[in-house]
């Protein structure tokens, strides 16, 4: 980790050059540009192979001790191993433990000289924002001349670095030692190697995933949100950072480093070691401070990143915070944690990130229109009813999440002065949790992401001019914009997601019919052509008939049809989608059978998640053999007519977990493992989970 914050330095610092806010920096670009390649030495010097070894003891000792009551004897035996090899091969394994300090010290001292320059640059920046053109030469000369004094400070530190007398073939000695002494037999001990390993970027990556919890589980999206908006993304010409982030996260799957959630595919979680190692790491270098209760916790001024999950009472005081502050509260936060909230954001003028969950706040804190360098500011789980104008002051902000309001929320103008924001999600707990946005939504020429809005009053109009927009969700459609709407999204070129849901009709109940959304028919829909480029598309309302265009979307990855009640068989079109991934269809189908015609051999060839949720469905009769080749997980959620699993699921091999919610019964029964004349059906898949009235001991595995 050492490495990783002269990294992290060094992109901010290319970042800022970058910025064409900043051009009045090419005046002083040279003295950058000698500061980076200065700080290369230093990089250099902080992965030489005989710190990486030490790196990779104090790694494995972190480990031990932070997982010591879940280790068995073997695993124990394999991490001492491990650091009696690694102080072999150094050649100084009596002077170990005096090198490492040594070099503790001296890692802390560049570390606190950087700290302090990145601090310097954020100064400089909000210090010639507005200034006249006479006082921005003088700052910048100014800032030349402490960018040579951080350069200078660098330099004589470099000087004085540790002495490391080893032997000039330590490098090749380490290859052979990974080579010849680790293989399939200790397990434990290559996961950590291969952490070690990682690029800088991915390792970084890796530590944020740690830190949310399951209780706090970040979506894939918003964890890409957050890893840009903290700086841990490096910034290219021509590159959406974005893009780059989603990268480093799929390189982490394809390593066997982070796992799609089993109980949410949409997010990640980091399997057992690299959660231990992470940890370790975490806890050794204060990258990262991430705990379940803030009353008795002590925060380390080096604390970079901040995770308090369940608030109860207070929140531990932290002066100058640095870079980002998650909290989580259960059911709101009390007075004295409001106030003690208050306190530390007074304290974090450098704050990047900061993201507040349930924690019910009525009203932004007044603090947070001074933190300029603010790039994430969620608010979601809360009581807000409006934003303020000084929102408008965080002029850097990339990502705005106040979804899930308990209250209708309206958008101030300042919203439209954010130039930077890339990212606005939006939701409210009333209504149809549509947000009314304000005329002129389409001055922000950043905006990527633009979630639970609601179209009418000449907005529809407008989104066709937001052709650099990725993602959006529009709530409450209806007969009066359709139209104009459908008409400006087929000009969205770019377009990867896009979420469309009906605005509900009220009527009086009708004893006849169960079916919610019955009477709100999703408008227009045979006159619209979706954007070539759609991954993603969700549809929530009625509908008469599928649209024939949904059978021509090649790219589409992930469908979520909810509330259609359609009456024929929607398979028939969908099946034949070459990339689909994920189907989830609740209350899509209003049949009460379904046979072997939904899911035919060579119908949905990638099909990995399937969910199903019906109020209707009583027969589900057959699968046959060979069709949905990839399926991985089955979800039957709130079919409580349902009485049979189909014939032929035994057949589908690839099936790995099946998740069962609030079904009927004799279902249960004659699936369990206890003498279920069904169970044979099941009996394949690893991971069978019920939840329900029958849930509490019946199930055996």
């Amino acid at each position: 980790m050492a490495v990783s914050f002269v990294t992290l330095f060094q992109w901010r610092l290319n970042s800022v050059l970058l910025q064409q806010e900043n051009e009045i920096l090419l005046g002083v670009k040279d003295q950058i540009l000698s500061l980076v390649s200065k700080l290369d030495e230093v990089g250099s010097f902080l992965g030489d192979p005989f710190f990486w070894t030490l790196h990779a003891r104090e790694t494995a000792k972190s480990f031990l001790t932070l997982s010591k009551p879940e280790l068995g004897k073997k695993e124990k035996e394999q991490m001492v191993s491990l650091i009696r090899k690694l102080d072999e091969v150094t050649g100084v394994s009596g002077d170990v433990e005096r090198i490492w300090a040594s070099y503790k010290t001296w890692v802390s001292e560049i570390r606190g000289t950087l700290r302090e320059a990145d601090d310097y640059v954020d100064d400089f920046i909000v210090k010639v924002y507005g200034q006249t053109e006479q006082d921005q030469k003088e700052s910048t000369a100014e800032f030349g001349s402490e960018i040579e004094n951080i350069k200078s400070r660098v330099s004589e530190i470099m000087n004085r670095s540790p002495q490391l007398g080893f032997s000039p073939n330590l490098e090749e000695d380490i290859k052979k030692l990974l080579r010849s002494k680790f293989d399939e037999g200790t397990p434990l001990v290559s996961c950590m190697l291969s952490y070690m390993n990682l690029p800088y970027d991915l390792k970084l990556s890796l530590l944020f995933c740690c830190a949310f919890r399951r209780v706090y589980r970040k979506t894939k999206a918003d964890l890409v949100r957050v890893l840009v908006a903290a700086g841990l993304v490096q910034e290219k010409s021509g590159e959406l950072r974005e893009d780059k982030a989603h990268e480093n996260l799929e390189r982490l799957v394809d390593l066997g480093m982070l796992e799609e959630e089993v109980s949410n595919w949409d997010s990640y979680s980091v399997p057992s070691p690299y959660y231990e190692f992470s940890l370790s790491v975490m806890n050794a270098d204060d990258f990262f401070i991430s705990t379940a209760n803030s009353d008795s916790m002590i925060i380390s001024p080096m604390a970079r990143h901040v995770s308090i999950l369940e608030v109860a009472n207070t929140i531990t005081s932290m002066n100058n915070l640095q870079h980002s502050l998650f909290v989580s509260a259960k059911g709101g936060l009390s007075k004295a944690s409001s106030d003690c909230l208050r306190t530390v954001l007074h304290n974090a003028k450098f704050l990047r990130v900061l993201d507040l969950e349930n924690t019910l706040l009525k009203s932004l804190p007044d603090e947070i229109a001074k933190l300029v360098h603010l790039r994430y500011l969620g608010v979601t789980g809360s009581n807000l009813n409006e934003l303020p104008e000084s929102i408008g002051n965080l002029r850097n902000l990339q990502t705005l999440d106040i979804s899930w309001s308990e209250r209708e929320i309206e958008l101030s103008n300042g919203v439209l002065n954010l130039a930077q924001l890339r990212h606005l999600k939006m939701c409210q707990s009333t209504n149809d949790g549509e947000v009314r946005v304000l005329q002129g939504i389409s001055r922000l020429r950043n905006l990527q992401t633009l979630e639970g809005i609601y179209a009418g009053g000449g907005i529809a109009k407008e989104l066709g001019i937001m052709t650099q927009l990725r993602s959006l969700e529009v709530r409450c459609v209806s007969d009066d914009h359709a139209d104009e709407l459908y008409v400006s999204i087929m000009k969205l070129t770019r377009l990867q997601k896009l979420s469309l849901s009906v605005e509900t009709v009220n009527e009086s109940y009708d004893s006849s019919s169960s079916l919610e959304y019955e009477n709100s028919i999703l408008p227009c829909l045979e006159s619209f052509s979706p954007p070539p480029l759609l991954q993603t598309l969700e549809l929530e309302g009625r509908l008469i008939e599928l649209p024939l265009w949904l059978g021509s979307m090649e790219n589409l990855t992930q469908l979520h049809m909810c509330y259609c009640h359609l009456s024929e068989n929607p398979t028939t079109i969908m099946q034949f989608l070459p990339n689909l991934k994920y189907l989830r269809m609740f209350n899509a189908y209003k049949g009460r059978r379904m046979d072997k015609e939904f899911f035919r051999v060579g119908g949905f060839p990638k099909l990995e998640y399937l969910y199903i949720s019906s109020d209707n469905l009583v027969e589900w009769t057959e699968i046959e053999e060979g069709a949905l080749p990839c399926l991985k997980q089955l979800s039957i959620f709130y079919c409580m007519e349902l009485m049979l699993l189909p014939e032929g699921l035994q057949h589908v091999t690839t099936l790995r977990i099946l998740d069962m919610w609030n079904v009927h019964e004799d279902l249960i029964r004659r699936l369990s493992p206890n003498g279920g004349p069904e169970n044979y059906k099941i009996k394949h898949i690893p991971l069978v989970k019920y939840l329900g009235d029958m849930s509490h001991g019946f199930w055996g595995r």
